[in-house]
């Protein structure tokens, strides 16, 4: 069976376990790449310096010697073990989800709650697949979730037994409240004070204003972040054909709504959001990846990473 077969989002749904629908998607994740995955993640942290004498002659990178006639040697993502945070939207919005969920089988607080794959059931399975590949390269990975402020925060840590305290967090956070990113920006500055790689999952249904502040606190302290937008099929393709009430999950109220009357507006003001956050985020140099909470996670990330590590040997070799 292909990865994207197994991956699908119907079938991790089913998992009882939620550390088995991570090392899945990690499976999915390597199956999809030529080489290591883990390389492509950090790009800012892989570098050339002088070579100094008695270092290992078979570091000297010899193409570059060739163009400046001086000895460099390649310094390896491996060789720089990364601080890497993953936070993880918990704000009602992520309840929502339309792909269906067996009664009594496993998953978060909000898919039990619901009896769907909400988007913070991929969230969260996303992150737990990262948070696994980050550990297995020896990088110390902490995860936080959030809304109005910083909830759960895992203290950075390659122990053994990190992923799983990570995962069995993951499992039981509770989904509510409005996100508030430029206060969290803020509370997470305050206890990473090194440089590190940071992972945020949302839907990023908020003012590209408050976005942007938030991002901007990052770039400023010199972090590096990728964005994991995530969004439920049915907000990318609003197919709906009755007439329905709509109820805003973060205090809104009730709406009555003809979804044919306003599909076109809706979609054309969804896309003009999508696009001024993924073209914001690309302009301030952090990376950004949009995903379909009913598509495979696997693939996806693969694709990511296998970006990132084609940017990181472009920069290796200059």
């Amino acid at each position: 069976m292909r990865a994207e077969e197994y991956l699908a989002p119907e079938t991790l749904a089913q998992l009882g376990s939620f550390e088995l629908r991570a090392k899945m998607i990690v499976e999915g994740v390597m199956s999809g790449m030529h080489r290591s995955p883990y390389q492509g993640l950090a790009v800012e942290f892989a570098e050339h310096r002088p070579y100094v004498k008695g270092d290992p002659v078979r570091h000297i990178d010899w193409k570059v010697f060739g163009r400046s006639d001086k000895l460099y040697l390649k310094r390896y993502v491996q060789e720089t073990n990364l601080d890497v945070v993953v936070l993880v939207d918990s704000s009602a919005s992520m309840r929502y989800g339309t792909l269906g969920v067996k009664s009594g089988w496993g998953g978060t607080i909000a898919s039990q709650k619901a009896a769907a794959w909400t988007k913070f059931d991929h969230a969260t399975a996303t992150a737990a697949a990262i948070a696994y590949m980050c550990l297995q390269q020896r990088d110390r990975v902490g995860v936080g979730t959030f809304a109005e402020d910083l909830r759960t925060a895992i203290k950075r840590s390659n122990a053994r037994d990190q992923w799983r305290v990570i995962v069995q967090s993951l499992s039981v956070e509770p989904v509510e409240g409005k996100a508030n990113l430029p206060k969290v920006a803020e509370q997470v500055l305050a206890k990473v004070t090194n440089r590190a790689l940071i992972f945020i999952l949302s839907d990023f249904l908020m003012p590209v204003a408050q976005l942007r502040d938030a991002l901007a606190r990052f770039r400023h302290r010199h972090h590096d972040v990728i964005l994991l937008q995530i969004l439920d099929r049915q907000e990318l393709r609003f197919d709906l054909a009755d007439p329905a009430p709509f109820d805003g999950l973060e205090g809104e109220g009730r709406v009555n709504v003809d979804p044919p009357a306003i599909r076109a507006a809706y979609l054309a003001a969804l896309r003009e959001h999508l696009e001024a956050i993924e073209k914001m985020t690309r302009g301030i140099g952090f990376d950004y990846q949009r995903m379909d909470s009913h598509e495979s996670t696997g693939p996806v990330l693969a694709g990511l990473l296998a970006r990132r590590d084609a940017i990181s040997r472009r920069s290796r070799t200059g």
